[in-house]
C-alpha cells in the first residue's frame, strides 16, 4: 500500500493529490458539530440545498471529460499536452468534490443541524474517489482526447518519473526549510563578522602596544643625547661642511678672467661696414691689407654724402655726419610714405627688382 501511494511517477503524484483531499471534510465536520451543538435535525430547505449542489457536482464530474487534442501533433508534444490536460481534469474533479462540502457546512450552520452536511459528504466523497487516476478514469480520458484522431500517449506520460510530493505539505515544508537555511546563513554571517571584529580589535591593541614600546626607546635616545652632550636647547647647530662659514669671512675673491678674454688684451672698435656708407675714423680702425677696400669705401662714402639729406651743405660736420646718413633709396621711400602715397612707387620697385627680362618664357608643351 505504501509503494502504491508513494509511487515516484506522474500517476503517483496525481493519486497523492486526490488522497490528500480525501480526509479534508473531516475537520469541517468536527467544526460544524461544535457550532450547532450536536443537533441533527435542520430546516428542510437547507438539506435540499446541500443535496442539490452535491448532485450537480457529481453529474459534472461524470460528464465532463478532457478536450480533444489538435491534429498533427508529434508524439512528444502529444504526450506533454495529454499529461497537462489530465492534470487539469483531475484538479477540476477535486474542486467539484470540495464545493458541496463547503455548501453543506454553511447550510448546516444556517439550519441548526447536521443533516445538510451529511448529505453533502455523501455526494462529495465519491467524487474524490473518482478523481483518482484509476484504469477506468485514465482510459476514458484518453479516448476523449483522441476524439479528433490524434494519438494521446497518456499512459506513457503518466509513467514518467516524478518527485514524491504532496499538494500543501511539500510547499510548506520547503518554505520552512528555506527559512531555516536563511536564518542559519544569517547567524553564521553574524558570527563571522563578530569574529572578524574581535580579531581586528585584538590586532589594533597589539599594534598600539608595539607602537608604545618602540616610542619609549626613541624618546629615551633623544633625551639621553641632549643630557650626555651637555648642550642646551638654545645651542647653535654645527656648520655644514660644504657651506663652511669660515671660508672668506669678510673677503671676496675676484672672478677669474676667462681664457679667451684675457685681461691684457685690448678691445678693438668694430669696423664700419662698407655698404652702410660710413667712413673710417682713424688709422687704428684699418687692418693690414685693406688698402684697396679702403679706397672703395671712401668712394661709396662720398657718394652717400652727395645723395644723402644730411650732407655737408646742410650744415653736417665732416665724416661723422656722412657715416650716419641713410641710403638714398630709404630716403626716397620715407618721403613717399610721408607724402601719403601709400605704397612704394614703380621706380623704387623697379630698381629693387632689377631690369625686366624681355625674353619669351619657354613653352611647357610636351
Amino acid at each position: 500500500m505504501i509503494d502504491f501511494v508513494l509511487q515516484p511517477t506522474q500517476e503517483g503524484e496525481l493519486r497523492r493529490r486526490a488522497l490528500f483531499w480525501l480526509p479534508a471534510p473531516l475537520p469541517v465536520l468536527g467544526l460544524v458539530y461544535l457550532l450547532v451543538g450536536g443537533t441533527l435535525s435542520a430546516s428542510g430547505w437547507t438539506i435540499l440545498l446541500a443535496s442539490s449542489v452535491g448532485v450537480g457536482t457529481l453529474l459534472l464530474a461524470l460528464i465532463v471529460q478532457p478536450t480533444p487534442l489538435p491534429e498533427g501533433l508529434a508524439p512528444p508534444a502529444s504526450a506533454r499536452r495529454s499529461l497537462h490536460r489530465f492534470r487539469q481534469f483531475t484538479g477540476l474533479r477535486i474542486a467539484l468534490a470540495l464545493v458541496p462540502v463547503v455548501i453543506g457546512a454553511a447550510a448546516s450552520v444556517a439550519g441548526g443541524g447536521m443533516y445538510p452536511l451529511f448529505a453533502a459528504l455523501a455526494l462529495a466523497w465519491p467524487q474524490l474517489l473518482l478523481a483518482m487516476p484509476t484504469f477506468f478514469t485514465i482510459t476514458r480520458a484518453r479516448r476523449a482526447m483522441e476524439a479528433w484522431g490524434t494519438t494521446a500517449y497518456l499512459w506513457h506520460a503518466l509513467s514518467r518519473p516524478a518527485k514524491v510530493t504532496w499538494p500543501v505539505v511539500t510547499p510548506l515544508v520547503n518554505s520552512w526549510r528555506a527559512w531555516q537555511a536563511e536564518n542559519a546563513r544569517r547567524e553564521q554571517r553574524r558570527q563571522e563578522e563578530e569574529k572578524a571584529w574581535k580579531q581586528a580589535v585584538r590586532e589594533e591593541s597589539e599594534r598600539a602596544e608595539d607602537g608604545d614600546a618602540s616610542a619609549a626607546p626613541a624618546a629615551s635616545e633623544h633625551t639621553g643625547s641632549s643630557s650626555d652632550g651637555g648642550r642646551s636647547g638654545d645651542e647653535a647647530t654645527d656648520v655644514i661642511p660644504h657651506l663652511d662659514s669660515e671660508q672668506g669671512a669678510g673677503e671676496e675673491e675676484p672672478t677669474e678672467v676667462l681664457p679667451h678674454l684675457g685681461s691684457g688684451r685690448e678691445v678693438r672698435p668694430t669696423r664700419v661696414l662698407p655698404h652702410l656708407g660710413g667712413a673710417e675714423t682713424g688709422a687704428d680702425a684699418k687692418e693690414p691689407g685693406d688698402g684697396a677696400r679702403g679706397a672703395g669705401t671712401g668712394e661709396r662714402s662720398g657718394t652717400a654724402e652727395k645723395s644723402g639729406t644730411g650732407g655737408g651743405e646742410d650744415g653736417g660736420s665732416g665724416p661723422d655726419t656722412s657715416s650716419r646718413t641713410p641710403r638714398g633709396t630709404v630716403n626716397r621711400a620715407r618721403s613717399l610714405l610721408e607724402q601719403g602715397g601709400g605704397a612704394l612707387g614703380l621706380a623704387v620697385r623697379r630698381t629693387r627688382r632689377g631690369v625686366q627680362s624681355t625674353r619669351r618664357p619657354p613653352a611647357n608643351k610636351p
